[in-house]
C-alpha cells in the first residue's frame, strides 16, 4: 500500500480508531424517546434520513443502553432535533443514571403515547419498522407518521466530544 505524503500513517481498524475518526465528524444532535413501563430517552448523533418514499429514518442504539429494553419493544418512538440552546438537555439524556424526565425536562405525552420534548427545533413520531443487529448495537428503522419542523433556533452539533453551535 502506498501512503500519500499528506496522509498520516494508516492504523489497523479498532474501536479506538473508529471513535477517533468519528470525533472529526460533526453531527446533529437528536433525542430519541419511547414509552415502556415509563418514559425513556437517549441522546443520539446517529440519526439519518434513509428514504423519502416511503419516508424512513434510522438511528443506532446500544443493546446495553438503559433505553434499549423499551426501544426494543416499542411500536412508536419520538425523534427530537435539538437546538443550540439545549446543550443541557442533550447532556441530561446522554448521562447514565440521570433523571431524564424529571422536573428540569419540559415534555408532554404525544401521539401514540410517545414522550415529546418541548422547545426542540423539530420532532417526529414514528412507527418502528425494523431493528437490525449491528455488533453491540441495533439499527432502528422507523417511518415518520406526524411531526413539526417549525421550532425556534439553530441546530445543536456534536464534535470532538463536545456540544457546539453552528457558526456562519
Amino acid at each position: 500500500m502506498t501512503v500519500s505524503p499528506d496522509l498520516g500513517a494508516p492504523r489497523t481498524a479498532s474501536p479506538e480508531l473508529l471513535r477517533s475518526v468519528f470525533r472529526q465528524h460533526a453531527a446533529g444532535v437528536a433525542v430519541i424517546t419511547a414509552h415502556g413501563s415509563r418514559p425513556v430517552g437517549f441522546t443520539a448523533t446517529s440519526l439519518t434520513s434513509v428514504a423519502a418514499e416511503p419516508p424512513l429514518l434510522s438511528f443506532g442504539i446500544g443493546t446495553g443502553s438503559s433505553s434499549w429494553p423499551a426501544v426494543s419493544e416499542a411500536e412508536h418512538i419520538g425523534v427530537h432535533i435539538l437546538g443550540e440552546h439545549q446543550q443541557e438537555l442533550a447532556a441530561t439524556f446522554a448521562r447514565s443514571g440521570a433523571d431524564r424526565f424529571g422536573p428540569a425536562t419540559s415534555w408532554r405525552t404525544g401521539p401514540e403515547g410517545v414522550p415529546l420534548l418541548e422547545g426542540v427545533l423539530a420532532w417526529l413520531v414514528c412507527k418502528v419498522v425494523a431493528r437490525v443487529p449491528a455488533g453491540d448495537h441495533r439499527i432502528v428503522l422507523a417511518q415518520p407518521l406526524v411531526g413539526d419542523p417549525a421550532g425556534p433556533g439553530r441546530p445543536l452539533l456534536y464534535h470532538q466530544g463536545r456540544f457546539n453551535a453552528l457558526r456562519d
